[in-house]
Order: C-alpha cells, then structure tokens, then sequence
C-alpha cells in the first residue's frame, strides 16, 4: 500500500484569539450598539478591543487562569460581548447562563460548570443573592451597571476595566480547547452541559457567514439572548466579517424592539418566532415599515408560514434550525436554485425546516437505528454529526442521546431527494392514534396560518378507543375568536381527516419555556389537572 501523501499546508490554529485579532485590525471603526430604552450608546470595535485587553487582566487579577470558569448572567449589552473575548482569549472559559432558569437549575448548572468567577447584571442580582449561599466553586462576583446589594463584597465592572491596564501576553491557544459551555434545557432531566472549542466556533462562524451571505456592510439586529447557545454564534460572525452588532439589552418587548430598529435600522434580524411575531404585530400597529431589512433568520422552533408570509411584503424571513448541541446552526430552509418567488414550488421548500449546512453531515434512522432513505415520506428520528456539533455532555451523562458516533436530536421527521428536512414533530410530542403517527408540529402551523389564531399547540390526549387524540390548544388574537367548528373546517383538506382535532381549549397564551418554544409539559400539567377548558365536538 502506498504511504498517504502529506500535504504542503500550514498549521494554523483557529481560535477567537484569531477573530477578536481580525475585526479589531480589518474593521476598525465598525460598532457595537446598546439599546438603552431612549437612545443608543455604541463603541467601535478598537474601543471594545481595549476593553477586551483590560477585562482580560482584571479578571487575571481577581485569580482566574486558564481553564477557569466564568459565568454570565446578563442580557445583550456590549460588556457581555466584551466577556466574550476577554474570557476565552485568555484561556478560559465563558459559561453563558440562563436567567430564566428555576433558582434550583440555576444553582446546579453554576455548580456543575465550576464557575469560579461570575458576571452579572445589577438588575438581576437578586436572582443571584437568592441562590448565592448554594453556590459552591463562586470565589468572586462582578457586577455590571449597579450595586450588587445581597451578595456581600462584590467587583464593579467598570472600576475593574479603569484599574486594569490591556493584556499584553495573552496565551497561546489550542484550537481544540474549551472556549465556551453552554447547558442545554431541551433534555430530560437537569440540564446538561455542552462544552464548545475555539476550533469548533471559529467553523461555526464561518458556516454562518457564508450560509446567510453577512458582511462589512450589514447591520446585525441580535434577539436572540447571548445567553442561549451563544446567541446563535452571531456576535463571533458580525465580528469576524465585521458587521455592526445591534444589541438590544433587556428591551425585548415589541414596541422597544420596533422603536431600537426603526432608529438604527438594521438589515439583518436574528430571533425566535415569538419576537418576530410581536415585531410584525407592533409595526402593523404604528404603520411602520421594515424594508430596510435585506433577510431575517428564525428559528427556536418552528416557523409558521403564515409568519413568513406576512413578512414578505418587506423581506424574507428564513427558517433556520439548530439545538444547543449543534452551536447552533444545522439547518437553513433556503430554496433550491432556480426557485424563485413566482415558482409554485417556492412556499414548500421555504416552509421546510431545511438543508443541512456544508460542515453538517444528517441521516434519519428508524426504530432500530437503521438509516432509511430519503424519499420524502419515511419517517424517523434525525440524527446529525460534524466539527461543531457535541460528541458527550459534560461529566458524561446522557449517553443515550448519541449512536455510533451520531447525536440523536429527538426530532422525528422526513428527508426528501433534495435534501430538504421536514421535522414532524419531537419523538416525545409525536401522537400515535390507532396505530398511526400524527404531526402535532403540522398542525400547529396549520392552526396558526387561520386570520384569528395567534398562536396553537398540539398534543395527545388519552383515548379509549384510539389510544390517543390530538388536543388543539389556541390562543387569539387581541379581539378576535373562531369556534373549534370553524377552525376544524379551516384545517380540512389540509391534513388527512383521522389528524383532526377531537378536542379544542382555548387559553390567553401558550405556555412558553425558557427560550421561547411551546412548553407542551407544562400543558400537558394543566390538562391533567383540568385545568383546560376542554371543549369535545359532537359526534366524533
């Protein structure tokens, strides 16, 4: 056999060391932007890589080293980004916490992440004070913006970065160290950990770049909480490619949202359906217009078309799919080339939950774990492998969750020839009625393209004769209602007859969980409680 023949390339490490080095040397005067409520504050990229350089050597100071963990409690803000790079630049490593967790998970995910230094917001100090005597590896806390009343000798931030002078000697760095971790909340159980690389970052950044075309000239209008699986990757792709990031802090709610885009227009929107949905409802109110905007990316969960359509008449809003353990970019629902808006074919491909990314490699396997093929019509549970998408959890639990190499997402769904993913619904959502599987996830989008539907979640419900039946839970738009009669009607012709809905409630609004998506354990819990409003049609 012939020896392998070595290639003449050079090595060369990829880390965000690498990208803060980039942005600062390329992008000089490009800006990170922080909605304060009545206007904005913005620094250029040279002023947040001083602060960068500063942070890195206060925290040096305050004791950490590398390999260290420091946690983060804040909203979207320029210090948040600051910790960013400074934490793993310097070798250690940015655990990005949930400030939507229960105070017990909180707690444990603190505790199971070692953090040995925490960041946080002055106004969420209280949800630290109250876990604060749990926490068991927390040396110092360092608050941003205010007192850090409850936690007794605390660091302010900004007297941290005035008394520290920039890091000169940073590290080197191995790609394949731990730059980042993140706790999933989409498993069963406690959360579980998922410990990111620089190497793994640094692709996932360049996969995002190049799937959704960002350069030097967007303007990037980030929803999306850095505390959730690093705000998508998109503060380390606006950086590399030297994009302004538009940081939105804790104003969330539609109308802040509506006024922070309307004065510093962005051409690029990153959130989760809820968001974009309280966007187009605060916009539609005021007579605003955002076709300013060139694409907005969404994902968190599924997107439904009727949203995608509304937003037509200003930009494409583009489903894009991911979990915590894939960092989380897998999927885009891009059309075909050749595929335009005039095309009959063009709502079923931007209506699927999309192809894989180059990088990720997809396969959905059946009950025994057999690939079956992509035709379209086999239904089985997706699994996805490649260079930034998690092998284990930290500490080694949920072993189950991967297959010969392969992470199992717990999403049950098709592939048709082209590639394209339609996820059905989750393996534990999925309704088996008399022996056949019903889509909870399809009919949920169904429900939502009706005028006077906000929003609709699905789930099985026990029957005597067929084992289960779908329970149709919708909440309304402000003023308006349709009979379970009228919108059983709307859903016929559209899904096979045995998927129709038996049983309706009404609610004022889903029950979310910490990121955004239907918590169906939670409507599940107010179902057997009955606590819901049930509502059987005659005769069926």
């Amino acid at each position: 056999m012939s020896p392998v023949m070595p290639s003449t390339m050079q090595e060369a490490p990829l880390t965000l060391a690498d990208i803060l080095r980039r942005g600062r040397t390329l992008f000089a005067d490009s800006e990170i932007v922080t909605f304060e409520g009545d206007s904005s504050r913005r620094a250029t990229f040279a002023e947040v890589t001083d602060r960068v350089a500063r942070l890195a050597a206060g925290l040096r100071r305050l004791g950490v080293r590398p390999g260290d963990r420091v946690g983060t409690l804040c909203w979207n803000h320029q210090q948040h980004l600051e910790a960013y790079f400074a934490v793993p630049c310097m070798g250690a490593v940015l655990h990005t916490l949930n400030l939507r967790l229960a105070p017990s998970q909180l707690a444990f995910v603190v505790n199971q992440g070692g953090d040995k230094l925490l960041i946080v917001d002055a106004g969420l100090v209280s949800l630290l004070a109250a876990i604060r005597p749990q926490l068991t590896t927390v040396k110092t806390v360092v608050v941003v913006g205010g007192a850090g009343l409850g936690l007794g000798d605390v660091v302010d931030y900004e007297d941290l970065i005035a008394s520290s002078p920039p890091l000169q000697d940073w590290p080197r760095l191995d790609e394949r160290q731990a730059a980042a971790m993140c706790h999933s909340t989409g498993t069963t159980g406690d959360p579980k950990g998922v410990v990111y690389s620089h190497r793994s970052i640094w692709l996932h950044s360049l996969a995002l770049i190049s799937g959704f075309s960002i350069n030097q000239d967007d303007r990037v209008g980030l929803t999306v909480p850095m505390f959730h699986v690093n705000a998508w990757g998109m503060p380390y792709a606006a950086w590399m490619c030297g994009a302004d990031l538009l940081l939105p802090d804790w104003y969330l709610q539609p109308r802040s949202l509506l006024s922070f885009a309307l004065e510093e227009r962005p051409n690029f929107l990153v959130g989760v359906p809820t968001i974009f949905q309280g966007l187009l409802v605060a916009a539609q109110a005021a007579g605003a217009r955002l076709d300013f905007v060139r694409i907005g990316v969404c994902g968190g969960s599924a997107v439904p078309v009727s949203l995608m359509e509304a937003y037509q008449r200003w930009f494409p809003l583009v489903q894009a799919w991911g979990m915590t353990e894939t960092s989380p970019l897998g999927l885009i629902a891009l059309p075909p080339r050749g595929v335009t808006e005039d095309d009959p074919d063009y709502w079923y491909f931007r209506s699927k939950t999309g192809r894989a990314v180059p990088g990720v490699e997809l396969r959905i396997v059946g009950g025994k774990g057999e690939p079956l093929p992509w035709d379209g019509r086999s239904v089985g549970e997706l699994e996805v492998r490649g260079p930034w998408i998690t092998g284990s959890y930290l500490g080694g639990t949920g072993r189950d969750r991967f297959h010969d190499g392969w992470l199992r997402t717990g999403d049950v769904g098709t592939v048709d020839p082209r590639g394209y993913v339609q996820i059905t619904d989750r393996a534990k959502d999925v309704i088996k009625s008399g022996g056949e599987w019903i889509s909870s996830v399809e009919l949920e989008t169904h429900l939502m393209a009706h005028p006077a539907v906000l929003d609709a979640a699905v789930i099985g419900i026990s029957d005597e004769r067929w084992q289960e039946r779908p329970l149709a839970v919708v909440a309304f738009r402000p003023g308006q209602f349709a009979e379970p009669e009228e919108l059983r009607e709307f859903l016929e012709g559209k899904v096979a007859a045995f998927w129709l809905p038996d049983c309706w409630a009404v609610v004022a609004e889903i029950p979310k969980t910490l990121v955004g998506k239907q918590d169906k354990k939670a409507i599940r819990a107010l179902q057997a409680e009955g606590r819901l409003r049930m509502r059987r049609l005659v005769g069926l």
